[in-house]
């Protein structure tokens, strides 16, 4: 017997678990994981993010797909504190993973349960990151993916995805182009679409950074700085929290705060109840974060309010001048989407949200030589 279902964000629906459901038969909402039981699953064995004892979707051992994802490090940036005055900036250095990016957290738990359920085939639609990390993770499974991209995305990505094996499919026009290609290509072939941003099971390996968090902090900090388009990092990391609240391993949970770009903020609009809308060729160098209509908005909108953050959007030029303090100050080459959180950053303190005496934690979530390289 099954220690998950499903369970729907809006409406309480309960499905059974299985590897093609997305939404919600009745309301047609995203499904979160839920736990009926702990399950039996053996750690024995296990490391990294496998080993930190989170309640995960898989029955089996021997089907765990990893690559000693997670436990990445956490690095004090002295300069960025002083340049902000703030007593301690925190940096997790989550570009360290096996394909560079936070993705790989997700991606492991998503692809373990794909391989358990049988799945010898999926689909995936991404700018970049998401892709690489699926790729990589299907090539380990021994399963065939079909990653849909943008046409404008970074060479070096697509690159990286095409050297695991995967079936590229380049799509013209904005980013949500290749989503309606995914969905019509997993529609015509009937194969499953294994999202990163609809998928629940995505979100029960992003919550282990939370995990993390708690275990490598003497004290929690009380702010966290995230990137956010689909929301993946921040939701994860929130239900990581309240397992964590709920289990009694800690008494609060930090405040999360999400950052977007300019050009594309339906989240930071929604939290700001302004009117937004997508724009047709709206760009952003941020382009892990280019995503004009969020599926789970509601519950990142949740995880920011409950936990008392904020939300905010910040300029291009803000984001590559972050890109290069971090380069050249903390010797830290993040791409364009991990430097927004940092421009988000300098925005909070300038509006008084994050004191100065007060512990600010930050994802660098991807490596800088997966995307273009910044105008020097």
């Amino acid at each position: 017997m099954s220690h998950i279902r499903l369970r729907c964000i809006a409406c309480d629906a309960t499905h059974p678990a299985d590897a093609g459901t997305l939404f919600c038969r009745r309301c047609r909402s995203p499904l979160d994981v839920e736990y009926v039981g702990y399950g039996t699953l053996s750690r024995a064995g296990l490391t990294g993010l496998w080993s930190l004892g989170a309640p995960a979707p898989v029955h089996d051992a021997r089907n765990v797909v990893t690559m000693g994802e997670g436990q990445t490090p956490v690095a004090r940036f002295e300069r960025v504190g002083e340049r902000l005055r703030l007593s301690a900036v925190l940096g997790k250095l989550e570009y360290q993973s096996p394909t560079g990016s936070f993705k790989d957290r997700g991606t492991t738990v998503l692809m373990s349960v794909m391989k358990e359920m049988g799945v010898t085939e999926v689909v995936e639609d991404s700018s970049g990151n998401a892709g690489a990390s699926i790729a990589a993770y299907a090539a380990k499974a021994g399963i065939v993916a079909h990653i849909f991209a943008p046409a404008s995305a970074p060479v070096a990505k697509l690159s990286q995805i095409r050297v695991y094996g995967a079936q590229v499919h380049l799509i013209e026009g904005p980013r949500e182009a290749a989503t309606h290609a995914a969905k019509e290509f997993v529609a015509r072939r009937g194969l499953v679409y294994a999202s990163h941003n609809l998928s629940p099971y995505f979100l029960e390996g992003t919550k282990t950074f939370a995990y993390e968090v708690a275990a490598q902090s003497g004290e929690l900090p009380r702010h966290i700085v995230i990137p956010v388009g689909n929301g993946s990092l921040l939701i994860g990391a929130w239900k990581g929290f309240l397992e964590l609240k709920e289990r009694g391993r800690i008494k609060v949970i930090p405040r999360l705060h999400a950052v977007q770009a300019e050009a594309v903020q339906p989240i930071a609009s929604a939290y700001a109840g302004r009117e937004w809308q997508v724009l047709a060729g709206a760009r952003t160098v941020a382009g892990g974060i280019s995503v004009g209509q969020p599926p789970r908005l509601k519950q990142a909108l949740r995880a920011i309010r409950e936990t008392g953050g904020a939300s905010v959007a910040v300029a291009d030029e803000a984001i590559l001048r972050w890109q290069l303090l971090l380069a050249r100050e903390e010797g830290v080459y993040a791409e364009p989407t991990s430097a927004a959180a940092f421009a988000g950053l300098e925005a909070l303190v300038g509006q008084g949200v994050i004191g100065r005496d007060e512990t600010v934690l930050l994802p660098v979530t991807g490596m800088g030589l997966k995307d273009a390289a910044p105008a020097l």
